[in-house]
């Protein structure tokens, strides 16, 4: 032990000793070896220059992308060769939204071949969705599809805890795994950090896969924290799946004091839209684990999904359009991002936009302005209660832009919210893992349903309208007459906004 503080002191003296050089170094290679935004080389600038030290580990941390191509070199090629992916961009090639029969389809149609074309987001229409904004509901009802699985289960998280919810959720897969389904389990190195090493081995001792994107390479020390993988995706033998903010932790299911009653949004999707899922799922597992699963066909062609799709038809059920849309740092176009900013150019009734987080870059926040001073009616509601103070602080700041532009902003006093998701003019929506900021944009994995359907985006617009019974609007007299401190919290977070 003697030796080790030595030889960290001697290190810290090190560091001191030669800090203008290693802030020089890493000024050079910020400003002319990195494709940034400038406001992020000029924030990390000032975060070197003025916290020395702690800049420099900050930076090794969370600012560095050096390693960044070559860490997403594998991935690529995978997304680029699967079988399942050139078999839709031959779908992109074919697509002609002219000859689409729903009107509103038509009416967002450079936005569909804007996903497809992008990110291999093909438009399925045989598709049922629930929708869940209670945690107890929504795990209750995820138990019972895990009850009926016959052939296999994937699922994926950012955050898995080892409490009693997930004590209420293991039980079900070791029955299901001794009954003959393969099951897969694959969570963030980061979100999962906390969960340990012994529980994830009696699962594995159990015949359950498990496997971890980004692992911890000292101990928790994790040198990729700044990359995590944020989606949240269950997929139930290729017919029934889920996306949404739920993680797996008591939090979620309301159960921690710190947070009270946590308001989330899950979607249940059950039909075609559930195979691109499964695709995202594959890919992100074959990455992780190096276990190619678009080997076996049967994961992605289903006979029990064809015929229920074929049952749907018949019957001439109320059926959904929807895009699965992913996007990460190791893909070239922010898709999601763009998504909301198609959405927000298209509006010309209302925007409404629940988000834990809004820390918008220049264009979104810009579009938002101009739909609101046009005449739209724009709202956003976000939480009342910070988990991460920084973004607080600046999702008020930046909130404070939208109230100047005659929007209406509300914060949710019902305990937390959680739910992150877009609804325009009634008749499209966009729900999934992505935060209504700069992190979820360009940092994180995130994947997104975008839905062309009124009768749900109009569910999703009153369960919006019965949050705000629970909400108090921030008024422009409101907001202007907040205390010096606040504004302090405000810009100084706003300032770090960039690295948030």
């Amino acid at each position: 032990m003697q030796i080790i503080l030595e030889g960290l002191s001697f290190a810290w003296k090190w560091l001191i000793d030669n800090i203008l050089f290693i802030n020089l170094l890493l000024s050079i290679g910020i400003v002319f070896f990195q494709r940034r935004d400038p406001k992020a080389v000029w924030t990390w600038l000032l975060a070197l220059y003025f916290i020395p030290g702690f800049g420099i580990l900050f930076y090794l941390l969370f600012g560095q992308d050096f390693h960044k191509n070559k860490m997403f070199q594998i991935k690529k090629l995978e997304d680029q060769m699967s079988s399942s992916i050139r078999g839709q961009e031959e779908i992109i090639r074919n697509f002609n939204h002219e000859n689409m029969e729903d009107p509103l389809v038509r009416d967002y149609g450079d936005l569909i071949m804007y996903n497809l074309k992008t990110s291999g987001s093909v438009m399925t229409v045989y598709n049922e969705v629930d929708i869940f904004t209670d945690g107890e509901a929504k795990f209750e009802d995820l138990r019972n599809s895990l009850r009926q699985a016959q052939h296999f289960i994937h699922i994926q998280y950012y955050i898995i805890k080892n409490d009693e919810l997930f004590d209420s959720i293991v039980p079900i897969l070791i029955d299901r795994v001794r009954n003959g389904v393969e099951i897969r389990i694959l969570y963030d190195g980061m979100g999962g950090r906390f969960m340990p090493k012994k529980r994830w081995e009696e699962l594995k001792k159990a015949g359950i896969k498990v496997g971890v994107f980004f692992p911890a390479l000292l101990g928790r020390l994790n040198l990729r924290v700044n990359y995590r993988n944020h989606r949240k995706i269950v997929v139930i033998d290729g017919t029934v799946g889920y996306v949404g903010g739920f993680n797996i932790g008591r939090e979620y299911i309301s159960r921690d004091p710190k947070f009270g009653y946590w308001r989330d949004t899950h979607l249940k999707i059950t039909g075609d839209a559930v195979i691109s899922l499964q695709i995202r799922f594959a890919l992100d597992w074959n990455y992780a684990v190096r276990e190619n699963l678009f080997q076996v066909p049967a994961y992605f062609d289903s006979p029990y999904r064809l015929g229920m799709v074929k049952s749907m038809q018949e019957e001439g059920k109320r059926l959904v359009a929807i895009q699965i849309v992913t996007s990460g740092p190791d893909t070239l176009d922010r898709q999601i991002r763009n998504n909301y900013l198609e959405l927000f150019h298209k509006a010309r009734k209302n925007i409404y936009i629940h988000t834990p987080y809004f820390v918008p870059d220049d264009a979104v926040l810009s579009a938002l302005r101009i739909a609101a001073r046009s005449g739209v009616d724009v709202r956003l509601m976000i939480p009342c209660k910070p988990d991460h103070p920084f973004v607080y602080w600046a999702t008020y700041s930046y909130a404070g832009d939208l109230i100047e532009a005659g929007a209406k902003c509300y914060v949710y006093d019902n305990g937390f919210l959680h739910a992150k998701g877009v609804m325009v003019d009634g008749r499209v929506s966009s729900y999934g893992t992505a935060n209504m900021d700069i992190r979820s944009f360009e940092l994180n994995f995130e994947v997104n349903a975008t839905i062309y359907d009124e009768t749900i985006t109009r569910q999703l617009e009153e369960e919006f309208r019965n949050d705000l019974y629970h909400c108090r609007q921030i008024t422009k007299e409101v907001y202007n007459s907040r205390p010096f401190l606040i504004r302090l919290k405000e810009q100084g977070s706003r300032l770090l906004s960039p690295l948030l």
